[in-house]
């Protein structure tokens, strides 16, 4: 397969991608949907534990597709790629973590049950370079959760963050399917989010209808950000080209 590289518009001009690329199928700390990742290691197996940057931190995913090739897409370009296979240490980290989390989502629910908190727990995790706990929440007003915080960091004797996140960030954690039928874009391969703006939709004009373009979450679909004219689509011999998954 020729090592040749191709411009995407939108982005800078002296920044190329890949035509192709190798990519794997992970779950990110077990949540959500199958997510796609860039590797350079072949040997990677479905089961394995891997590690990943992700919000400025180090966390672990689980692969469940493993390594091949495909055509690059320009929405890959926010695609993360795994830092490494996971050690045996860091399977007793990863194991720990798990842990953790489990008793973190439990224990965070009754307590803010107890103090009357209005507030939605989405997930618990931990750090692995760190030694933190992470609870991340949704609420429709701000939440005063200080004894919260107290009662969790007296428990589990660690850095507590408290993370309020959008809509669209629960929808991309849980995931679901949007009304195209396709599982949550978000879900299923972005891991960064873009500026979703009605402008980046080359059928700006014929939608007539906004519920057509507000996802699960409330916002307008992350989907909108792929009907530039401007993006090349890159040919496969020999194979049926993979699109991006549209919700």
């Amino acid at each position: 397969m020729p090592d040749q590289s191709i411009p995407v518009p939108g982005v800078d001009e002296e920044e190329t991608f890949p035509e192709w690329v190798t990519v794997v199928g992970l779950k990110i700390r077990d949540q959500g949907e199958v997510k796609v990742a860039r590797t350079t290691d072949s040997t990677i197996k479905a089961g394995d534990h891997v590690l990943l940057d992700l919000e400025n931190d180090t966390t672990y995913g689980t692969i469940f597709s493993p390594p091949h090739s495909q055509p690059f897409l320009p929405p890959m370009r926010v695609m993360r790629g795994i830092l490494r296979k996971a050690t045996p240490e860091d399977e007793v980290a990863i194991a720990h973590q798990k842990e953790l989390s489990s008793s973190g989502i439990v224990f965070c629910r009754e307590r803010a049950k107890a103090l009357g908190l209005q507030m939605k727990l989405v997930e618990v995790y931990g750090s692995l370079r760190r030694r933190a706990l992470t609870f991340s929440y949704t609420a429709e007003s701000r939440v005063d959760f200080r004894q919260l915080v107290k009662d969790l960091a007296r428990e589990f004797n660690c850095w507590i963050e408290m993370r309020q996140i959008s809509s669209r960030d629960e929808a991309r954690r849980l995931s679901g399917v949007d009304t195209c039928g396709l599982v949550l874009c978000c879900a299923r391969f972005l891991t960064d989010f873009k500026p979703v703006n009605l402008k980046l939709s080359r059928r700006e004009a014929a939608w007539s209808n906004d519920a057509h373009r507000i996802g699960v979450c409330g916002r307008l679909k992350c989907c909108l950000m792929f009907e530039s004219e401007d993006w090349p689509t890159p040919k496969a011999p020999d194979q049926q080209l993979i699109q991006p998954t549209r919700s």
